[in-house]
């Protein structure tokens, strides 16, 4: 019989006389592995803002299990969220306060 565990960064280890042997297997799809240079650390980029996880997810508009899980490297901003990251990089004052701004009746 083969156990297997998951590991917190993503990999899966066997288990055999009390070791772990790494298999090959590709990382599974939403977990990150590293951010790349054209995607900042999102705990970089909190911190820069200086704001708890609370607050970044309260600004961004997501949970803050959200953050958490990106900051811990479970999972990976996707989409519109990555896009928005990429753009705090460069310019977090203005993108929060185009959040925090009501929008504006057409």
């Amino acid at each position: 019989m083969q156990r297997l565990r998951l590991k917190a960064d993503g990999r899966i280890v066997e288990l055999r006389d009390g070791q772990e042997i790494p298999l090959a297997v590709a990382h599974p799809a939403g977990v990150a592995v590293q951010p790349s240079a054209a995607q900042p650390a999102v705990r970089d980029l909190r911190r820069r803002a200086q704001l708890t996880q609370l607050e970044f997810a309260a600004k961004l508009g997501v949970p803050v299990e959200t953050i958490r899980n990106w900051e811990q490297g479970k999972r990976a901003p996707r989409g519109p969220a990555r896009a928005l990251l990429a753009v705090i990089a460069h310019s977090p004052e203005t993108v929060f306060a185009a959040l925090s701004s009501e929008p504006t009746a057409a």
